[in-house]
């Protein structure tokens, strides 16, 4: 009896087995200018415009944790990572339809939480929900949404753009959701060793935010517009800045080099790092959730973003045979890895 050899799926990684299972896919219409493998679909409406898709799922227990995650705030999250990956095509977010699957033990009211989350990131970011499903599940609580948008069809920006010696930027600052979740967990641990304990948030408000109400960075896209520049690459740092900047250099076959000094991180950042003993750079490179833009711009157009508080140049791409590295505070180069989320 023959027995056939079975891949897992934890050795191909999430980005490994979409390309796997999606590769013999071939676009059967003039109208999908892209299908899998960016922050979005691209599909064409006209001369002037195209029309913007994507998805993303979060299920409890992988995604989220309610024991410290509102249903408010994870209704409002859902919707500003999808958001998100709109605004890293460099497009605007119009519309968004919602499909659940939820157990009985969940009450309506608790889905109104959910929901009054959601209709406050529709408020935030203007966009409209116009549909969805709903189903019953055997346990917890998953969430797909989808976000449609926009974009001019001189102004679309996808990850496989970037040309040698294009500077890398960034907006905002990296690292602070990771810590925030760190201490969530901790105060989760100790919950359940003695739930008569009050949790110890008191001065993480910022880092906390950052984790459970992340902004999608629409009015980088308008400050982008108004500065004068169109990125030649682009897309949101959810993964970690370190496996986000391997997908730029993968799609635009490309190296890069990062400077550490130059990467954005607040103080409270780095002070909380250090307080649980982890590497500030490590909470920016490999944590993941941030939710800014990461974007490559022509050497030509630096003028037009230096000295702009909003946006940060932190390296350059280089060509592919130069590889992906880090240049360390001490002026050392050192191969730079990409853990993620």
């Amino acid at each position: 009896m023959s027995s056939s050899k079975t891949s897992n799926i934890d050795s191909l990684g999430e980005f490994g087995l979409i390309e796997r299972l999606t590769s013999d896919f071939s676009i059967k219409n003039s109208t999908s200018l892209l299908g899998v493998g960016d922050d979005c679909a691209i599909i064409e409406l006209n001369d002037k415009e195209s029309l913007l898709m994507t998805t993303d799922l979060l299920v409890e227990g992988v995604h989220f944790n309610l024991m410290y995650v509102p249903l408010k705030h994870l209704g409002y999250k859902a919707v500003a990572i999808n958001v998100s990956d709109i605004c890293a095509m460099n497009g605007r977010a119009e519309q968004i339809t919602v499909s659940i699957a939820v157990s009985s033990k969940f009450p309506v009211e608790a889905l109104e939480e959910l929901y009054t989350g959601i209709n406050l990131a529709c408020d935030a970011f203007h966009v409209d929900l116009v549909g969805g499903d709903m189903s019953a599940a055997y346990a917890g609580l998953t969430i797909s949404i989808t976000a449609i948008g926009r974009v001019d069809n001189n102004k679309i920006t996808r990850r496989s753009g970037a040309n040698s010696k294009d500077i890398i930027m960034v907006t905002g600052s990296l690292g602070a959701s990771y810590m925030g979740l760190q201490i969530l967990e901790r105060e989760n641990e100790v919950f359940k060793v003695n739930s008569s304990v009050q949790p110890e948030l008191d001065g993480y408000d910022a880092l906390i935010q950052r984790q459970l109400k992340p902004e999608a960075r629409y009015d980088m896209v308008e400050l982008f517009g108004q500065l004068g520049i169109l990125p030649t690459s682009m897309i949101d740092v959810s993964d970690g800045l370190a496996s986000d900047v391997f997908h730029l250099c993968e799609k635009s076959k490309l190296g890069c080099q990062l400077f550490e000094e130059k990467i954005p991180m607040d103080d409270k950042t780095k002070l909380t790092a250090l307080e649980f003993n982890i590497s500030p750079i490590t909470c920016a490179l490999n944590g993941g959730e941030d939710y800014e833009l990461l974007f490559t711009i022509k050497q030509d157009d630096f003028d037009k973003v230096a000295g702009n508080p909003s946006l940060t140049p932190i390296g350059y791409m280089t060509s592919k045979d130069e590889g992906k590295s880090l240049i360390d505070a001490n002026g050392d180069l050192i191969p730079l890895k990409a853990q993620g989320w």
